[in-house]
């Protein structure tokens, strides 16, 4: 049933009363995110023990500045946690879906079951005019399908609205990108949606953030196609450092060269081991597997080279240790200096970091891996790499040295003092973090995919042995 069409809707309240359903990654950083712009918001998950750790004021996965918010948002007495989705249906204005939509088990397509568990829930137990939003990354047309679910399943029709509001974050600045977006976008059905979105956001929108209102398939294509453009630059340089192997250019200059040109930009054109993490590569996937079902297969074809272009660099890596190590990896100590799929995170989906580790670890190399923050959940997917405490536990008589993820603390290691653990001064470094120079002066063999090999330089404390003997 639904109301009658000359009743006028609900006011708009000035701050909606929020729900975020899914306190993983994204949910938890927008729920405490909003409840420190001055919205009460109640975080919703169906796993106790993350609603637990959040109410006690602790944070279940690594992001920098995200417990202080939390604290913050705690204290404030704004925000709470519930397992109870009785307690959110009665609760909120706004309903945010922020689920998470892994890829299928053998199967491209993106898995929807808990996209579509969550907005069940909430439809059968709304019973005033409200709205859901969904932020979860999903297959265009999910939108439409859902509007006609919830509204058949709800007791109050088709008063229950649906919205896309995609999400734009970056894993190591979740809070930034949050409270700072460089864009908003509202996918809407009708004008009262359209408004109780901008009553959300009002306090992002009013320092200027840029905002684009369409039809929600436009909202749910907007999050794929930035991903898929984004992974298809990272793949291009990576594409130019096979070319670059291949006739002895340098990858590194070719980039610097390129990212002069405005159209072009550096950001992105970063060669090196390519791109990981829970969303990059099943996003891409998920698109192409959609765009087959859609009948438009052929306009995104290029997706499957972009996937797996990234997926070489994982291989050429392994190569890159392998000729280093003389040919054979059998009992060689690998120190592989990171796990997680970049810095500042401690997310291991997908990441290339870790592939290669349990690579080199297949070919018989006694890998010891080090991460500042994932060891914990690299070790829970691959428990049979070793892992060490801290950096120099790590390297301490390595044959082999392979810099993977580009934390700060790889990043400024010192060459001469690293020479001095190691078994051998043997070093790939995978993401291009280093300077190539310090460590040829420092007598390291030094290569990184696209660059030319080039032969280590006396370091002053083995020249002065020479002449010695």
């Amino acid at each position: 049933m639904s109301h009658h069409p000359l009743q006028a809707p609900p006011p708009i309240p000035a701050r909606p009363r929020m729900t975020v359903i899914g306190t993983g990654y994204l949910g938890a950083t927008h729920a405490i995110c909003m409840a420190t712009l001055g919205f009460d918001v109640l975080g919703v998950d169906v796993v106790a023990e993350k609603i637990q750790a959040l109410a006690a004021g602790r944070v279940p996965f690594y992001e920098p500045g995200l417990p202080e918010k939390l604290r913050q948002a705690l204290d404030s007495g704004r925000l709470r946690f519930t397992t109870s989705f009785d307690e959110a249906a009665a609760f909120g204005d706004v309903h945010f879906i922020c689920v998470g939509t892994p890829q299928q088990e053998g199967s491209a397509a993106a898995d929807l079951r808990y996209v579509d568990a969550a907005f069940t829930a909430l439809a059968e137990r709304i019973d005033r005019k409200a709205l859901l939003i969904g932020k979860s990354t999903v297959p265009i047309g999910t939108a439409a399908r859902l509007t006609e679910l919830v509204q058949r399943l709800s007791p109050i029709g088709d008063e229950l609205e649906l919205a896309w509001n995609p999400e734009f974050l970056r894993e190591g600045f979740a809070v930034e990108d949050t409270l700072h977006p460089d864009r908003l976008v509202f996918g809407v059905a009708s004008e009262w949606a359209e408004s109780m979105l901008r009553a959300s956001f009002a306090p992002i929108l009013e320092i200027g953030t840029p905002l684009v209102v369409t039809d929600t398939p436009t909202a749910e294509l907007v999050k794929v196609a930035a991903n898929s453009f984004l992974a298809t630059k990272i793949s291009y340089i990576n594409a130019m450092a096979e070319v670059c192997e291949a006739t002895g250019a340098d990858v590194t200059r070719l980039a610097e060269a390129l990212g002069y040109d405005d159209r072009i930009g550096s950001r992105f054109l970063k060669p090196g081991l390519g791109f990981g993490g829970g969303c990059l590569p099943k996003d891409i996937r998920a698109f192409r597997h959609r765009a087959e079902e859609l009948g438009v297969g052929h306009a995104v074809a290029f997706l499957e080279e972009v996937d797996g272009i990234n997926l070489r660099r994982r291989l050429r890596t392994v190569d890159l240790v392998r000729e280093l190590a003389g040919g054979d990896l059998r009992g060689v100590r690998v120190a592989a200096l990171g796990a997680a799929f970049k810095p500042d995170s401690d997310d291991v989906r997908d990441a290339p970091a870790l592939d290669v580790a349990r690579m080199l670890y297949l070919e018989g190399a006694s890998v010891v891996v080090y991460d500042p923050e994932a060891n914990a959940n690299a070790h829970r997917l691959y428990p049979d790499l070793d892992y060490a405490a801290s950096l120099a536990e790590a390297v301490s008589g390595a044959g082999v040295v392979a810099l993977l993820t580009e934390w700060a603390e790889f990043r400024t290691m010192d060459p001469v003092a690293l020479g001095l653990v190691v078994a051998q001064r043997r070093i790939v470094d995978g993401r291009h973090a280093l300077d190539q120079d310090a460590y040829l002066a420092a007598g390291w063999t030094y290569r990184a995919l696209g660059r030319p090999a080039v032969a280590p330089r006396l370091a002053p404390a083995d020249a002065m042995d020479q002449q010695v003997a």
